[in-house]
């Protein structure tokens, strides 16, 4: 069950306001659009967050988080070398395969430039040349990308190849599963993402005739033109129209975005940065506890005590809106309990829940302060026979 916990109502509040602030408006011309606050887990913008989509490019950040784990794991290197098969080359070379790496048949490519190759330029034939090269086939590395979904809580998407071409509907997303897919990849591998996502362009084969370099400029919107702004992806097919996962970190707040279905590149650019530019402006952090700061506790099973301290794993703060006063209304501890032991400490083991009436609540995690180790054979008894009794 979900126990929750009443730590506080009121007396946490944030300023003098009687009454919560109107959360500020937002209209954009994009068919779906979805805004977050990670430092918080506020929702600032939910339009069609849960509607069904043709991913288009941004499909290829899961072709990515799944490389990203691998290597994580040490089941795949950056200098893995990685063929291109004459058929993939055939298939993904000409103007009717949309973006492409310029690969060349039977070339030799790292998978650190493929990898450069999917985020910088977006290269469709430079995804299936990495999924063949992980996974053996295409149909194979799609059946890795929807366990990774899975894993990763995306609730309603499904990843039928590893670029987002069209495929009669097997593939599809929704904006807010391309959010929490964007989150995964800037949380869980931090120095990858650092490494990949914000290069303004790269350098991959040569023209006919003159041999010259190839150079291509990473589409990123809002790389040099919003304020922190370091990744993620674009998307664009007939189907899909001009789409974009991105995100940027402000004075410790990071926001992640997506806008899809969008009729030009430039009208995506406007609507992007509009709608970053909207996140950090029109709101604002408001502390509640510093980083190690005890918060609460919860209940322990069977471990070596009864319950355990609940901390800040790092700075706290709650998102309201820019300017006005606003106050917290209640906030509380969250977790699946009694939680059983052995407990790590600094493992995350519950939910900070923070109610202002502005947004949904905003959820945010606590850690054990220390560790619970499982209880011996004798103080486990014990606390069979006060159950027995009705003691416990």
């Amino acid at each position: 069950m979900i126990r929750a916990s009443l730590l506080a109502t009121v007396s946490l509040a944030l300023a003098a306001s009687a009454a919560p602030a109107k959360a500020p408006p937002f209209e954009t011309p994009a068919k779906v659009a979805f805004l977050v606050d990670l430092s918080s887990g506020a929702v600032l913008l939910a339009k069609n967050a849960d509607q069904r989509m043709p991913p288009a490019s941004m499909a290829k950040m899961m072709t990515t988080n799944v490389a990203f784990e691998l290597i994580k794991k040490g089941d795949l290197t950056l200098n893995k070398m990685c063929t291109v098969r004459p058929e993939t080359w055939q298939k993904w070379h000409g103007p009717q395969a949309g973006s492409t790496m310029f690969l060349s048949p039977n070339e030799q490519v790292s998978v650190e430039n493929l990898l450069d190759g999917i985020v910088t330029l977006s290269g469709n034939d430079a995804s299936v040349v990495l999924a063949e090269c992980i996974a053996g086939t295409e149909e194979a590395f799609a059946n890795i990308m929807n366990e990774h979904a899975k894993q990763l809580g995306l609730k309603n998407s499904r990843f039928g190849n590893s670029n987002g071409w069209p495929d009669e509907g097997r593939t599809y997303v929704t904006a807010r599963d391309l959010a929490t897919l964007a989150r995964a990849e800037i949380e869980n591998h931090p120095e990858l993402y650092k490494r990949f996502y914000s290069k303004e362009s790269f350098t991959w084969g040569k023209t006919l005739g003159s041999g010259q370099a190839i150079t291509q400029g990473n589409r990123n919107p809002l790389l040099g033109r919003v304020p922190g702004a370091d990744g993620l992806k674009t998307g664009h097919t007939e189907e899909a129209g001009y789409g974009f996962t991105g995100s940027a970190e402000q004075n410790g707040r990071r926001l992640v975005m997506v806008v899809a279905g969008l009729d030009s590149f430039n009208q995506r650019i406007e609507e992007s940065v509009k709608l970053m530019s909207w996140g950090f402006n029109a709101w604002q952090a408001k502390p509640l506890y510093k980083a190690g700061a005890a918060v609460g506790s919860a209940r322990v099973q069977l471990g070596s005590d009864d319950e355990v301290a609940l901390v800040a794993p790092r700075d706290l703060a709650v998102t309201i809106p820019a300017g006005v006063l606003s106050k917290v209304q209640t906030v509380k501890i969250r977790y699946q309990g009694p939680l059983k032991a052995p407990i790590a400490k600094g493992q995350q083991v519950a939910e900070l829940l923070v109610h202002t009436g502005d947004t949904a609540p905003q959820a945010m995690p606590l850690v054990a302060a220390e560790a619970v180790g499982e209880a011996g054979f004798f103080t486990r008894a014990w606390i069979g026979l006060k159950q027995l009794l009705g003691m416990a």
